[in-house]
């Protein structure tokens, strides 16, 4: 209901054709040239904070307008407010469908009755739909209007789904407005709600280990002081947040339940030989929380684990780490999701010291995504 044929659920020559936009979209210079829009997104979270010096601020819901913002901006074209109708409607559906993941469904009794919840998530879903194809026409118009119907489509997310949409040379490239659409969800949902989370539980972490937070402030100084902001270059060398963020997603993996895999042919996976047509089930967390791969430390929040890199933080086993998932069905949105999460926090450490706030309620809520139940409430000091 959420994904429909998005990446994330889609397989075979569907899968290739969106996942090949997708690469093209977010990754190499593309995503080199989203980097002024997340530092101005970041710039206007942090022009709000201004008046929080000493006070109590709850960064989950700062997150959540941030990474909805930048979304907006690098995909969409847009801003925070002219999609926050859809951002409120996708996490709506989110939250019900979590809510009703472990209800059992009877085909007969289906048909002739709703729950509430179902009849709600009927409503967002025709709501998004409704929205997605308001932003559609908006720059289809657009296109027409400029004269460049071609290439008037622009070079972001939308205007490469747009321009599959439109392709009549090429058969094997055309996605149909049903894949689009349902991409356009998928990235709304899945380039907002896992980076809030990281960048959460980030902060919580740093408020919990100030030396990791002294520690990563003194890197980010030392390539751009305390009011240059964050270039690609410099953004390559912070060593110091590039071992916390692996060591957040560790301990608080976005998605929870991991992913699966089907076997299409006879797999051996040690001594068990698995027949063709079975699901295979990668629990992440129980992965990255084993300590016979992490030692007797695993619960600790320690980021010098990742200094000599994955594969001598796993033991030299690579493959137990891996919070986007792994192989060609790799979260798409890595790079960009990293490239956000270490621009954010390298101006937020450039202009603020932060502790854990004595009202602060530690409740990790784990169905489909790891979020903080409560938030991650601060105290920020400016400096």
């Amino acid at each position: 209901k959420i994904f429909g044929q998005g990446l994330a659920t889609s397989e075979g020559q569907k899968w290739a054709k969106i996942r090949k936009l997708a690469n093209f979209a977010l990754h190499g210079e593309n995503l080199k040239g989203m980097i002024p829009e997340m530092v101005a997104s970041v710039e206007m979270m942090l022009e709000k904070w201004k008046d929080c010096h000493e006070k109590e601020l709850n960064v989950y819901e700062e997150f959540k307008i941030l990474t909805s913002e930048i979304i907006s901006r690098t995909a969409f074209g847009s801003s925070f407010q002219e999609g926050q109708q859809v951002f409120y409607m996708i996490s709506r559906l989110v939250l019900l469908a979590d809510r009703n993941m472990l209800s059992i469904r009877l085909p007969i009794i289906s048909k002739v009755w709703r729950s509430r919840d179902e009849i709600e998530a009927e409503r967002l879903e025709e709501g998004i739909v409704k929205s997605i194809m308001l932003m559609v026409k908006k720059r289809e118009d657009n296109a027409k209007s400029s004269g460049e119907v071609a290439d008037g489509y622009g070079r972001d997310y939308l205007g490469l789904l747009l321009k599959g949409y439109h392709d009549d040379e090429d058969e094997t490239k055309k996605i149909s407005m049903v894949e689009l659409i349902d991409e356009c969800k998928t990235l709304y949902l899945a380039g907002q709600e896992t980076t809030n989370s990281l960048l959460s539980w980030m902060i919580l972490l740093l408020s919990i280990h100030q030396d990791w937070q002294d520690a990563a402030r003194k890197e980010v100084v030392d390539l751009f002081g305390h009011d240059r902001t964050p270039d690609v270059d410099g953004i390559a060398r912070l060593k110091i947040i590039s071992m916390i963020i692996s060591e957040t997603l560790r301990l608080y993996t976005p998605v929870f339940s991991g992913f699966a895999r089907e076997t299409h042919t006879e797999t051996t996976i040690g001594k068990l030989v698995v027949p063709p047509g079975v699901q295979i089930h990668f629990p992440f967390m129980t992965m990255h929380h084993d300590p016979e791969i992490w030692g007797e430390d695993v619960d600790a929040f320690k980021p010098d684990r990742f200094v000599e890199g994955i594969a001598n933080a796993t033991n030299n086993n690579p493959a137990a780490f891996m919070p986007f998932g792994a192989g060609p069905h790799a979260c798409v949105g890595f790079n960009f999701a990293t490239y956000e999460a270490k621009v954010a926090l390298a101006m937020i450490l450039q202009r603020y010291s932060f502790r854990v706030s004595p009202g602060y309620v530690h409740a990790p809520s784990s169905v489909s995504m790891v979020r903080p139940e409560n938030g991650v409430h601060v105290i920020l000091t400016s400096l």
